[in-house]
C-alpha cells in the first residue's frame, strides 16, 4: 500500500520533470493542473460516498446476502462503503490491523468484513437459524374410523 502511494507520487514529479523539459513552465502549468484535477476527483467521489452514507443507520444493509454475493478480494473499504451506502459498525480496536467491520440486515443476517491495509481479505456471512418448527403431528394409535354415509 505504502509503496504504491510512493510510486505515484515518484510518476507525478517523474512526469512534472518531463513536462517542463519539453514544454517549459506551461507544461509544468498542464501537468499541474490535471494532477490537481484528479485529486480533486478522487476527493469528490469521498465526499459524495460518505455523504449518501450518512443518511443510513451505522451498521446497516438492506441485504446481508446480496452484499455477501457481491464482495470480492481487494475491494476497499471505501468501495464497500459505496456498495452498501451505509458506514459498517467497527468491531476492532481503532487503528489496529486487521480492521473488522459489520453490516447488519432487517433479518439479523450479518456480513462481518476483515480489511488488512485498507483492502477486504476477508469476510463471512451468518445468517439466524430459523426457529425450530413445531413438530409433525404423529398419527394416533388408532386407525381412522370410517364416516357412515348419510340417511
Amino acid at each position: 500500500m505504502k509503496f504504491q502511494k510512493i510510486l505515484t507520487l515518484i510518476f507525478g514529479i517523474l512526469l512534472i520533470g518531463g513536462s517542463y523539459t519539453a514544454y517549459g513552465w506551461a507544461g509544468i502549468a498542464v501537468v499541474s493542473g490535471g494532477i490537481l484535477m484528479w485529486v480533486l476527483l478522487h476527493f469528490t467521489r469521498l465526499m459524495n460516498v460518505l455523504k449518501r452514507a450518512s443518511d443510513r443507520p451505522i451498521g446497516y444493509v438492506g441485504s446481508a446476502v446480496m452484499l455477501n454475493a457481491k464482495l470480492k478480494p481487494g475491494f476497499t473499504l471505501m468501495h464497500v462503503i459505496a456498495m452498501v451506502r451505509a458506514l459498517g459498525l467497527q468491531l476492532s480496536p481503532k487503528d489496529a490491523q486487521p480492521e473488522i467491520y459489520r453490516w447488519t440486515d432487517g433479518s439479523d443476517s450479518y456480513v462481518t468484513c476483515e480489511f488488512l491495509n485498507g483492502k477486504l481479505v476477508k469476510w463471512e456471512l451468518v445468517r439466524p437459524s430459523a426457529p425450530a418448527e413445531a413438530p409433525a403431528a404423529t398419527p394416533s394409535q388408532e386407525p381412522p374410523q370410517p364416516v357412515p354415509p348419510a340417511p
